[in-house]
């Protein structure tokens, strides 16, 4: 049965009060002092017709760009789950010039955001030589709980790689994930909302010189989980034609502790099924004081506030069993019922050190007295083979050893086996993102070497808050230029090159190619053994 996390334990509550739910979730702590913004031309307005009504943006030489969108309706009222409306047409030129609101969630113990929040962002090269552009919808990670299309500028992205980049917002946490009998989109609204932003992508593509027959779905953490589940989905047949996958993948799963290493962390998965998400969201109604057979009416009825007492509970709650989401997604991928489009999909390489550490800091660090008590809890009747297999004398410390463990079981092994389920059926470009001099992107202090931690290769593709990221050497700056150059090539042509950049092998699973993605200094880009760095015979003899 897949776990959920609990606020219900005193030690779960003390570790969100220290560390807070960004950090965990892994994207409000991304807001680090950044460099200067590059020196661009006066904005000029910038006016686009679309299917809704006029819009105006700004154009500032570089780039076109379009924020604070409406693609559907606000959810409120009645609409608080439900799947998204079609939003309604205006009239005259409706402003947009800033960002939308972000959808409701917690940021350092604040609720910030608000339901009417289903805005998208366009960002476009402010000239290009070609007749239709593709078009890269990107899909932020947050743990399904926190995060917004418009913390990532994409004015990199869009000028080097000409490509036109949206990023849509989604429902998070309860709003997204709520389940409950007989109501319909249960499990599945936030993914509904992802839907609804591809199909406006469809209808408006062209609007901004896009190719809506040209459409690469790429997300994060959340987001590569939401895009590898949307391969699955029927809904999503004619809708997407490329997808990449950043740490996030069909096939994630973490034994008990290997997500976070607290005493109540029980086993993570990012898809339950539709009855556990029922039962875990009937469980929160009764938390808040609704009556059995009226949750919904009683639930409609709270503030957001009161629903914020358990929003923390639905991170990964998106729900299979459900019509967006038949299969569960990883059964889907094993059984070859995904949608047959090329690929990219990869990780960072030590994936679970920013995690660990930030336990750590909230007061629960691992120990060599709790190591085997934390593989005795994840590992069970296997934990003696598993210290053997990664005694604490292969360490500089107990953190670094089950970081280790739980980035090579929880992260890189299931990933390569979603690329070769993937790969026995199309085109998949297998990575890892490994510049062990990545920036340290939430400021935890660690009493050991953080390296290509979770979400540490976000810089390299977006400016963060608006800024690119300040500390970044100039080798990585030119890492930078070639991750945007694979990308984006792959959004064009469905094969990924870069200027002066090796030659990326499709993955197999005889060969299971995986490009390795770091500076110069530690060796370039260049084939990775994915498989034996992190063990996955291993792994795979101990699961199988």
């Amino acid at each position: 049965m897949i776990g959920r996390m609990s606020l219900a334990g005193p030690s779960m509550r003390r570790l969100v009060a220290l560390v807070g739910g960004g950090c965990l979730a892994m994207t409000a702590c991304v807001t680090q002092a950044a460099a200067q913004p590059q020196a661009a031309s006066t904005p000029r307005p910038s006016i686009v017709k679309l299917d809704s009504g006029r819009i105006q943006g700004l154009n500032d030489g570089t780039v076109r760009t379009y924020s604070g969108i409406p693609f559907a309706q606000p959810p409120v009222g009645r609409l608080r789950w439900k799947d998204p409306v079609r939003v309604v047409p205006w009239q005259g030129v409706a402003d947009a010039t800033k960002p939308g609101r972000q959808c409701t969630q917690m940021a350092e113990g604040k609720l910030v955001g608000g339901e009417d929040c289903l805005f998208l962002d366009v960002t476009a090269p402010a000239k290009s030589s070609r007749k239709r552009l593709p078009v890269m919808v990107w899909l932020y990670g947050g743990g399904f709980l926190e995060g917004s299309g418009s913390m990532y500028n994409a004015r990199r992205m869009a000028d080097q790689g000409e490509v036109i980049v949206v990023t849509p917002n989604y429902r998070l946490g309860a709003l997204g994930y709520l389940a409950l009998p007989g109501l319909p989109g249960s499990g599945t609204f936030g993914l509904a909302d992802q839907l609804e932003a591809l199909r406006w992508v469809q209808r408006n593509a062209a609007a901004f010189g896009g190719d809506k027959d040209n459409v690469t779905l790429i997300g994060q953490s959340a987001g590569g989980e939401s895009t590898c589940g949307l391969l699955t989905s029927p809904a999503a047949r004619g809708l997407i034609d490329k997808a990449v996958m950043q740490s996030g993948t069909c096939t994630l799963n973490w034994p008990t502790g290997t997500y976070i290493p607290v005493p109540d962390m029980p086993p993570i998965a990012p898809y339950p099924s539709l009855k556990t998400s029922q039962d875990f969201s009937l469980a929160a109604a009764k938390q808040l004081g609704c009556a059995a057979g009226k949750e919904l009416e009683c639930l409609r009825a709270k503030p957001v506030a009161e629903l914020m007492k358990v929003n923390k509970s639905f991170g990964n709650n998106l729900a299979y069993g459900t019509p967006l989401l038949p299969l569960e997604p990883a059964q889907a991928l094993r059984a070859g019922k995904f949608l047959r489009v090329p690929v990219i999909s990869g990780a960072t390489k030590s994936e679970s050190t920013g995690y660990v550490a930030g336990t750590a800091q909230a007061g629960f660090p691992v120990t060599a007295e709790n190591y085997p008590t934390l593989m005795k809890n994840a590992f069970g009747e296997h934990a003696d083979k598993v210290l053997k297999e990664y005694p604490l004398t292969d360490f500089s410390s107990p953190g670094l050893a089950w970081a280790t463990v739980s980035s090579d079981r929880g992260w890189s092994c299931p990933t390569l086996e979603g690329d070769e389920a993937m790969a026995a059926r199309t085109t998949v470009y297998a990575y890892e993102f490994a510049d062990a001099k990545a920036p340290n992107i939430f400021g935890t202090p660690s009493e050991f070497p953080l390296g290509a931690q979770h979400a540490s290769d976000l810089p390299y593709l977006f400016d963060l808050d608006g800024k690119p990221w300040d500390g970044l050497t100039p080798e990585q700056w030119r890492l930078a230029e070639q991750m945007i150059g694979y990308w984006t090539s792959f959004a064009h042509t469905g094969k990924p090159q870069a200027a002066g950049a090796p030659a990326w092998r499709a993955f197999t699973p005889s060969g299971q190619t995986v490009l390795s993605l770091k500076p110069a200094s530690q060796g370039g880009i260049g084939p990775a053994d994915v498989s034996g760095e992190h063990r996955c015979a291993f792994w795979r003899g101990l699961d199988g």
